[in-house]
Order: structure tokens, then C-alpha cells, then sequence
């Protein structure tokens, strides 16, 4: 099977790429054994995405951090910002998927398009990425314990749930889909379509039975209420801002399609079409369910004082009157946030051993590693498991971690966009070679997208670092914004000690688009 040839920078014009490698060791033989398979159909990467964000499912066991800052004004109002905005992004995206589409992507990207020091940037923008995207492997995990355990609350009066036995059940939640992505090529075509027709059918169950049972909100509290009475923040446009956490972390992560780059046919085009297709769609249901749970989210006190920490719960109870049905509605967007853990440990297990075959990682030629046989990095895939163990045991000693998780995988994901983002932008302005678009191009909407893109994510990123709740405590402190520093500052440590001689950035030369013989022709 033939596919992308890499590249080191000094075989390409500086003026275009800037003098990168050094030595001919910088060459990546895309040839050699260490390529992955492509088998993932339309159908396939379209749904990968779509149930990657699995936007409404998100909100809805989340938004109890809006109810305290913003309330519904946050809410109805943030959801078509963030609609708009990650739309803007996701286009923005897309774009470059078509130009150079690649496992690598944002930081790939980044050491191609940037105005000057491309090794500097890839390396960091590398970084970045693989941190946002760990975290977000572990966010599922930490989201579906805290329905676990909240269900339990509701179901067992006198049920007080430990750290420890948070960290267990998240355990469990890790080994399935590790297993199972051993063996994720021979059932991911079939089960990605099964998981977006659960995606799109738990979505409508759900606002039909709210719709046709809950007691009715007024248009006064749905449309004109902000709520900054709460979390300690009076400020009403700080309390708003803050309230866009859950919405915008819920439109984050649709870049995990360019991550299966290597193993999607017609990459140039079914790439950039599932990315929009899953921002927009998302974007959509999001909105229709956001206005579904403030029109029927009851009494208002009662939801926000409830005692299993998820206010879904009483939404539901309160709606149906039935335990029973309540833990069937609550249980629904669970499970496809369970198929996204699957997902999202596919994408990043790609990611890093990408990012090792170009000896961005310490121990990077054990993480490049490939196996013969299932064709799967099966290092990066164990380094990722074993990250989400250990991240599951900050559980054990701090009950405010659900929160940092959140926080973390939003704030990650949002700045893994900005650089590729401003530094094609850059290009597009006439600083540097003007790129050559591929199959997807914005044309003259182009420029302002990207305007527009780095507007919302600058605007949403500002607020993700904030506590959410003041007076601030080690305990409700809101540590995105100091831990994803500490992996900038280790990026740059990483460059001057050993990455400016060590970080190769391969550049395409040539896409020979050639599947088991046959011609891979863009349409």
C-alpha cells in the first residue's frame, strides 16, 4: 500500500517551510511498515466525529456548572455563540485537512505555516495537542463515574459515594475501551453508524418526553434571566462568561477526525466534510436541547439543590414521576458518551505515535512502535491507558476534580486550534508563500472565518482558566489554567535541551493516494 511520502525540510525551499532538518536521518519513509491501514468509509468518519463531541449528551450531565454562573441566559444565549464560533473553527479546520491531511495535523500544521522558527512551533504546538487530547480521553471516564454515582445517590437513600470508589468504577470504564481498540478496525465501520443513529435517536426520546411531560419554565426565565447570585461572582458579564464552560466545552474535540487521517479513504475530502457536518449538526441539537431543558427544567430550586450532583436527574424525575424511566433517560446519553471514550482513545493513541515517529516524545521510538500484525500503535495506545489510570486517582484525594477534568480538556482543546489557525491566516494576508488549498478550499470567505475563528476561541479561552466559584480554595481552585502552562513551559525545556536537535517535521512531498492497488481518487 502506498500512501503520503515524507520529507525533512531541507529537500523543500526554505523561503517555504524554513531550514528545519539537518541530516538525512530527518527522512520518514511513509513506505516502510510503519503505516497504518485505510478501511474507515464516509459513513464511518462522519459518525467518528459526530459522536466524538456528542455535544447534547455532554450539556446534559454537565450543565450544572451554568446553572451557577449565568443560568439561562448563559445558556440559550452561549449556545449560539459557541455555534456559530466552533462552526467558524471547525470550517477553519477543515481547510487545512484538505490542504495537508495528516495524524499530526494542528502541530503539523503549525511547523509548516508558521512565519519563522517551524521546529519551535511544531514541537510546542505537539505538546499542546497530545495534552488536550489525554485529557479529553479521560473526561468520558470522569463524566460517566459522576452518572454512576449519582444514579446510585438516587436510587439507595444513605448512599455516600468515596473518592476511591470513583477512581474504581473509572477503571473499568478504561480497560473496555482499551480492549477494545485493539480490535477496533473490523467493527468500527459498523459500530460508528450504530452509534450515531443512538446519537440522533436518545436525542429526540429525550426532548419529546421533557416536551410532553415536564411542567412548563416561562419565556421571562428561559430568555432573560442571568443568574449572578450563585458562585460568589456578581459581576454579570463575568458570571455570563463563565457560564460558557459547559456549552463551549461540549462544541471541543471535532479535530479527532484528523487524527485517523492515515487510515480514512479520500482523506482530502471526507475529513473536512465530517468535521462541519459534526460541528454544525451538534451545534443544532445542542441548541434544541438546551431551549427543551430550560422549558422544562421544573423547579428550579429543587434541581440545583440536588443531592447527586447532577441536575439532569431531578429534571427527568420531576418530568416523569418514575425512577425507573428516570434511569433509563439519564442512562441514554451515558452510553454514547461511552462509545466517545472508544473514539477518543483511538484518535490520541494515533496522535502520540505520530508525534513519536517524528522523536517529538521522550522514548519516542518506543511509542513509534507499530505492530505487525493488528497495525495499531499498541505502545501509544498502553501509554494513553496508563495516563487516564493515574489521572483517575486525583478522585481519591480531591472532590473537586470532575471540575479540573472539564476545565482542562475545554481550555486544551480550544488552544491546540489558535496557532495553525493565526499562522495560515498570516499566510493568507501575503506574509510568506501563499498556500496551495486542496480539495476543500473557503475561497473569498477564507480570511474572515479565520477571523472570526480566532475572535471566538480568544474569547472563550479567557474565561476557562477563571475558578468557578469565589471565595477561592484549594479545593475549588481552577487549575486549567496553571497545568496547561506548566506543559507549555515543559515543551519549551523539552526544545532547548533536546528537541531543537532531535524534532523532525516531516513535510508532505506528494500524496500518492493508492489503496490495496487501487487508485484512492478524491471525490
Amino acid at each position: 500500500m502506498k500512501d503520503v511520502v515524507m520529507a525533512n525540510d531541507n529537500e523543500l525551499p526554505n523561503k517555504e517551510y524554513g531550514n528545519v532538518a539537518t541530516s538525512n536521518e530527518a527522512v520518514v519513509d511513509a513506505r516502510a511498515p510503519q503505516m497504518l491501514e485505510r478501511y474507515i468509509n464516509l459513513p464511518a468518519i462522519v459518525n467518528f466525529t459526530f459522536i466524538v463531541l456528542c455535544s447534547w449528551e455532554a450539556f446534559a450531565v454537565t450543565f450544572q456548572f451554568a446553572l451557577y454562573n449565568g443560568g439561562p441566559s448563559s445558556m440559550i444565549y452561549g449556545c449560539i455563540l459557541v455555534g456559530f464560533g466552533a462552526s467558524f473553527v471547525a470550517c477553519s479546520l477543515a481547510e487545512l485537512s484538505s490542504m495537508d491531511p495528516s495524524v499530526g495535523a494542528q502541530y503539523r500544521w503549525s511547523a509548516r505555516f508558521a512565519p519563522f522558527a517551524p521546529r519551535f512551533f511544531g514541537l510546542l504546538q505537539g505538546w499542546i495537542t497530545i495534552f488536550a487530547w489525554i485529557i479529553a480521553a479521560a473526561g468520558p471516564p470522569a463524566i460517566i463515574s459522576n452518572i454512576i454515582t449519582s444514579l446510585a445517590i438516587f436510587n439507595y437513600d444513605g448512599y455516600s459515594p468515596k473518592g476511591w470508589h470513583t477512581t474504581l468504577i473509572m477503571w473499568g470504564l478504561i480497560i473496555v475501551p482499551f480492549v477494545f481498540n485493539l480490535y477496533f478496525k473490523q467493527l468500527l465501520n459498523v459500530l460508528e453508524t450504530v452509534g450515531g443513529i443512538f446519537h440522533v435517536l436518545f436525542f429526540l426520546v429525550s426532548i419529546i418526553v421533557l416536551a410532553a411531560l415536564a411542567r412548563r419554565s416561562t419565556n421571562d426565565y428561559v430568555w432573560n434571566t442571568l443568574t449572578n447570585d450563585q458562585s460568589g461572582w456578581e459581576n454579570k458579564g463575568v458570571a455570563w462568561g463563565l457560564g460558557l464552560l459547559t456549552i463551549s466545552f461540549s462544541v471541543l474535540g471535532f479535530d479527532g477526525a484528523l487524527h485517523m487521517s492515515d487510515e480514512v479513504k479520500k482523506v482530502e475530502t471526507r475529513v473536512p466534510r465530517s468535521m462541519i457536518i459534526a460541528a454544525v449538526s451538534n451545534s443544532i441539537m445542542l441548541f434544541a436541547f438546551v431551549l427543551t431543558v430550560l422549558y422544562c427544567i421544573g423547579d428550579v430550586t429543587k434541581v440545583m439543590s440536588t443531592p447527586t450532583a447532577l441536575p439532569l436527574i431531578e429534571v427527568f424525575y420531576e418530568a416523569t414521576g418514575s425512577k425507573s424511566a428516570t434511569n433509563f433517560l439519564v442512562v441514554m446519553p451515558a452510553l454514547v458518551l461511552f462509545g466517545a471514550l472508544f473514539n477518543a482513545f483511538a484518535s490520541v493513541s494515533r496522535l502520540i505515535w505520530v508525534f513519536a515517529k517524528d522523536q517529538g516524545l521522550p522514548f519516542s521510538r518506543h511509542f513509534a512502535y507499530l505492530h505487525p500484525t493488528l497495525r495499531l500503535p499498541v505502545n501509544a495506545l498502553i501509554l494513553v491507558g496508563v495516563i487516564s489510570f493515574l489521572l483517575s486517582l486525583i478522585y481519591i484525594g480531591s472532590s473537586t476534580a470532575f471540575n479540573a477534568i472539564i476545565s482542562l480538556q475545554a481550555l486544551g482543546l480550544a488552544v491546540s486550534y489558535v496557532l495553525p489557525i493565526l499562522f495560515i491566516l498570516i499566510r493568507k494576508l501575503g506574509h510568506g508563500a501563499r498556500p496551495e488549498y486542496g480539495p476543500f478550499s473557503l475561497g473569498k470567505w477564507g480570511i474572515p472565518c479565520n477571523i472570526l475563528s480566532l475572535c471566538y476561541l480568544f474569547y472563550i479561552i479567557t474565561w476557562m482558566p477563571f475558578p468557578q466559584f469565589l471565595p477561592v480554595t484549594a479545593q475549588n481552585m481552577n487549575y486549567a489554567g496553571p497545568l496547561l502552562g506548566l506543559v507549555i513551559v515543559g515543551s519549551m525545556l523539552h526544545y532547548a535541551i533536546s528537541g531543537r536537535k532531535h524534532f523532525q517535521v516531516p513535510v508532505a512531498r506528494q500524496y500518492l493516494r493508492e489503496v490495496d492497488g487501487r487508485k484512492d481518487v478524491v471525490a
